[in-house]
């Protein structure tokens, strides 16, 4: 699919002034959303990318909190090792 952006003059400039690729930028900056907002895995988003599975980590880890849980799920987790490291331990 090709898709197509229209940019004010004075925008795409600003956007363009570090000498960067809009075309690429705006890719990657779906990539994250779609990371972010869990549409996308993280092997879908090295695809899109066409990067390595590191690369992605890399890049995913420059973009986004790649490690973010939420305490409560942690807190579960960490209950449930523990149930489970004394089950094993009989």
């Amino acid at each position: 699919m090709i898709v197509t952006i229209e940019l004010p003059d004075d925008i795409a400039q600003a956007l363009a002034a570090h000498g960067e690729d809009l075309s690429r930028r705006a890719m990657e900056g779906l990539a994250v959303a779609g990371y972010q907002q869990e549409s996308l895995s993280q092997r879908q988003v090295g695809q899109l990318l066409g990067l390595s599975r590191i690369e992605t980590e890399d890049f995913l880890a420059r973009h986004t909190d790649l490690y973010a849980y939420d305490p409560n799920e942690l807190q579960r987790e960490a209950e449930a090792l523990e149930a489970y490291g004394q089950r094993s331990s009989r």
